[in-house]
């Protein structure tokens, strides 16, 4: 991962603690909420080969350089709160995803929504930060880290994952929706460092 896309993504991941912190009232662990369904291929410790279905995210962008960068994470969770056309409140889910975007000057973070409210229709947000998107399913090589996601941490544990992928001859997919490193937070600031799950995803080429 680029120096800067790293530090996007750790920079990102602080707001996002602290958007979960409030979803999740003051305290709750992971196992309260919906989490968005994988299929375990290869488990090896830390690191896994997963097959996930389409899912739909509440997305929106934030510009890194921006007074009010940090303004992203409130719109999403506006969102949640009712700030829809159905003025629906919607459950929090995990993980959230967080990626780097093309131009290099913002992120993305997208709420995964529940299977209920996507078989029900996802509801146009009342926003006009936070879009709609599908996830697109697929392959992903993926490696879990706890403790705090730092520069070090995320770059140590992306070492890693390579690696892994490398020998086990998997190949990421550099040109497709999605392509790099795609970072997964779990819990809220609440939860001890030894606790906490991370992830670091990477998209694989499709078989042939």
């Amino acid at each position: 991962m680029k120096v800067f896309e790293m530090r996007a993504l750790v920079w990102l991941a602080a707001g996002v603690l602290s958007v979960i912190g409030q979803a999740a009232a003051l305290a709750q662990s992971e196992e309260q909420y919906e989490s968005a369904e994988y299929k375990v291929v290869i488990s090896e410790g830390k690191f896994e080969l997963r097959e996930y279905p389409d899912l739909m995210l509440a997305a929106t962008r934030t510009e890194l350089e921006s007074e009010d960068a940090g303004g992203g994470f409130m719109t999403l969770f506006q969102y949640i709160s009712g700030a829809n056309e159905k003025k629906q409140k919607i459950s929090m889910t995990t993980p959230v995803f967080m990626e780097s975007q093309d131009d290099g000057s913002s992120v993305q973070m997208g709420f995964v929504m529940p299977k209920e409210v996507t078989a029900q229709g996802v509801p146009k947000p009342n926003v006009g930060q936070v879009k709609l998107r599908k996830r697109l399913g697929g392959r992903f090589a993926v490696v879990r880290f706890s403790g705090m996601m730092t520069e070090e941490s995320v770059d140590k544990s992306e070492a890693g994952l390579r690696e892994w992928m490398k020998s086990k001859g998997l190949e990421a997919d550099e040109a497709g929706e999605g392509a790099g490193i795609e970072t997964a937070i779990y819990d809220s600031p609440f939860t001890p460092g030894p606790e906490r799950r991370n992830e670091l995803l990477v998209r694989l080429k499709a078989e042939k």
